[in-house]
């Protein structure tokens, strides 16, 4: 086994462009280190913005954190890991908030309450319907979690077939059809990769019950976003909650900000203000392993893409 050197350098790249939640900040990081006394005594630590001195970083540079590199560009050498685990909590509640608003009709009665009319809309209680979630990892589990905790049946529908709790059934992918007629709400909680882009198209929309609700957790490009504002303006679907877009922002002339029964949120699901602690805590944890020859945590299967 190949010893671990007693200091490494780290290298920690940001984007000003990305928001402020995912800046990883000289503050932060002393923060981090202060909770990490000892890993941290081990790090030479650098932090870039927008690649001002990355170039110089990379030649001495023993690992780096840095968001979503292209696997093509990295050496095949390099182990990549990701953040997977980080977004548990917060889209549990997400997804708790918006089955209960297509639930009970929230995104009509919003409409109506902007129109200032009186329109009651009457519903069932949301015990004992079923949640079909595609894509069943960190937040497709949180998604089911949250599933189950309203009284729903809980279908996942995954790649390999198989789920862990607190699906109830699973599908594989490749039975996607056989699965929608059932779902009262489909969260997509699913990766973009070649294979799921485009999964939610039109004639798979078509399949789903005029009472289903829809809600986008995942990625917008899994979701034929055309397809569904048409059946919602056709009144072929109960309602949807959409947190991921194409492209974000998502402009204002965009038709989806007056689709009818659908509410639109920007890309806020998943993501705490407390999102850099957790991911230099988990960073750390990983680190740990490192340092002892232990596997590492959440590695990315490069032929998969997560």
């Amino acid at each position: 086994m190949q010893k671990t050197p007693a200091r490494l350098h780290l290298h920690i790249e940001n984007r000003r462009q990305s928001l402020w939640i995912y800046h990883i900040t000289d503050e932060l990081w002393a923060a981090a280190a202060m909770r990490h006394k000892k890993l941290a005594g081990r790090l030479d630590v650098t932090i870039g913005w927008d690649g001002d001195i990355l170039d110089a970083a990379l030649r001495t540079a023993d690992c780096m954190i840095a968001p979503n590199p292209p696997l093509v560009w990295l050496p095949s050498d390099i182990a990549l890991t990701n953040n997977s685990g980080a977004h548990g909590a917060k889209c549990e509640d997400y997804c708790a908030m918006a089955m209960l608003m297509l639930a009970t009709r929230m995104p009509g009665m919003l409409a109506s309450h902007r129109a200032a009319r009186w329109e009651p809309l009457f519903t069932t209680p949301i015990a004992g319907k079923t949640a079909l979630v595609i894509g069943f990892g960190d937040l497709g589990s949180a998604a089911g979690r949250a599933a189950k905790k309203l009284g729903l049946k809980v279908i996942a529908v995954t790649r390999s077939g198989k789920a862990g709790r607190p699906a109830d059934a699973v599908y594989k992918v490749s039975r996607l059809e056989s699965a929608l007629p059932q779902a009262d709400f489909v969260v997509v909680a699913t990766p973009l990769t070649p294979q799921t882009r485009g999964l939610l198209n039109r004639d798979r929309l078509a399949l789903l019950k005029p009472e289903a609700g829809l809600i986008n957790v995942g990625r917008a490009a899994i979701v034929d976003h055309d397809a569904l504002r048409d059946m919602l303006i056709a009144g072929r679907l109960s309602g949807a909650v959409l947190d991921v877009h194409a492209p974000e922002p998502l402009p204002a002339e965009s038709p989806l900000w007056t689709t009818p029964n659908l509410v639109v949120t920007p890309h806020i699901s998943c993501d705490d203000p407390r999102y850099i602690d957790i991911l230099l805590d988990r960073w750390f944890a990983n680190f740990a392993r490192f340092a002892a020859g232990k596997p590492l945590l959440n590695q990315v299967d490069r032929k998969l893409g997560y």
